[in-house]
């Protein structure tokens, strides 16, 4: 598992706790790994989700340090989303 994977476990456990999501989500960064997101928190995994959310490590990181707004990286075609779309906006007021 990558530095940049288990960084993001990290910080995805802090952001998700007390928060009120309730459907599943997976992150997949580019030549990094996937984590996986629901009700319990986040892990390294790779499995089906609702929503698919794919960005290479750097938009990733500036996402969740807070740099970049998830849905300006997403206009801006720099974050792919795949699945259920109100399940990813959901997302974004949970890490932003």
């Amino acid at each position: 598992m990558s530095d940049i994977v288990n960084q993001a476990v990290t910080v995805l456990n802090e952001k998700l706790a007390g928060a009120d999501f309730d459907g599943t989500a997976k992150f997949d960064i580019e030549d990094e790994g996937a984590v996986m997101m629901d009700s319990t928190g986040a892990r390294a995994a790779d499995e089906e989700a609702d929503v698919t959310l794919s960005a290479d490590a750097e938009t990733f990181q500036a996402i969740l340090s807070g740099d970049t707004n998830p849905t300006g990286a997403f206009m801006s075609g720099k974050l792919k989303i795949d699945g259920d779309m109100g399940m990813a906006m959901k997302l974004a007021s949970v890490l932003s």
